[in-house]
């Protein structure tokens, strides 16, 4: 199993930014996806999943200001950040969650500044 995620780069503070992760290779179809970011000097932290029947859940720090959505079909997560804060800046990194593990894709760097 490979994920592929894209779609990061810099964006002023409070403007938007949409990524998304791809997997690919034997995949369960019963799964959970989602995104986890590090930024730098701290802890990988949730951010958001959402399993395959479309059940969503996010960290309070991201609350109304990202979603999360998936194409079963093409096996791919999207992560749709609006208003985004300098506090968002990390890498974030996908991961496909089944009952033979987790899968890890490798990250795209997200910066938020002016």
């Amino acid at each position: 199993v490979q994920l592929q995620a894209s779609g990061g780069g810099l964006v002023q503070p409070g403007g938007s930014l949409r990524l998304s992760c791809a997997a690919s290779g034997s995949i369960s179809r019963i799964n959970t996806m989602g995104w986890y970011r590090q930024a730098p000097g701290k802890q990988r932290e949730y951010v958001a999943t959402i399993t395959n029947g479309g059940f969503t859940k996010y960290a309070d720090s991201v609350k109304g200001r990202f979603t999360i959505s998936r194409d079963n079909a093409k096996n791919t997560v999207y992560l749709q950040m609006n208003s985004l804060k300098p506090e968002d800046t990390a890498v974030y990194y996908c991961i496909l969650r089944t009952d033979r593990g987790d899968y890890w894709g490798k990250g795209t760097q997200v910066t938020v500044s002016s």
